[in-house]
């Protein structure tokens, strides 16, 4: 399959993901958020990621042992979209747990939408925004599951 192609599909995959996400939160749907963002769109995200790292990296020029080395693997198209994907589904990934983690705190969905948006464009960073919205609404972030 054509790179460009694939690298489309994978975002409007993602954006699926993002959108069952947004949709899940603001009407209650768990169901949607588990099965299409929390397992089919990162399912196929894996497998589109898998298929490029087995063709592509075997034999590819860089590694992980520094920035130059890492920067030379990206040199490979192949790989680089790899290292897109692999950013897709683990970014969706995360919103998956944070919106799975406000169901015990219960910050509105309203504001949850900021966060998904941040997760989603600058990763870390969005997960830190929950961080602080749910110190904010008093459920600390070393309470993982404990509830209200």
């Amino acid at each position: 399959m054509d790179l460009e192609k694939l690298f489309s599909l994978a975002g409007s995959a993602a954006l699926l993901g993002w959108g069952a996400l947004a949709v899940s939160t603001l009407f209650r749907l768990r169901s949607l958020r588990r099965l299409v963002a929390g397992l089919l769109v990162p399912v196929c995200l894996g497998v589109a990621y898998t298929t490029l790292i087995v063709a592509a990296f075997p034999g590819a020029e860089g590694g992980f042992g520094s920035l130059s080395a890492v920067s030379r693997l990206f040199d490979n198209p192949s790989l680089l979209l790899a290292g897109w994907i692999h950013y897709l589904a683990f970014d969706l990934l995360v919103g998956v747990l944070v919106a799975e983690q406000n169901e015990e705190i219960g910050i509105p969905g309203l504001l949850m939408l900021p966060v998904y948006g941040a997760t989603f464009l600058f990763g870390p960073a969005g997960f830190l925004l929950f961080q602080a919205l749910r110190t904010i609404v008093g459920r600390s972030p070393f309470a993982l599951g404990e509830g209200r």
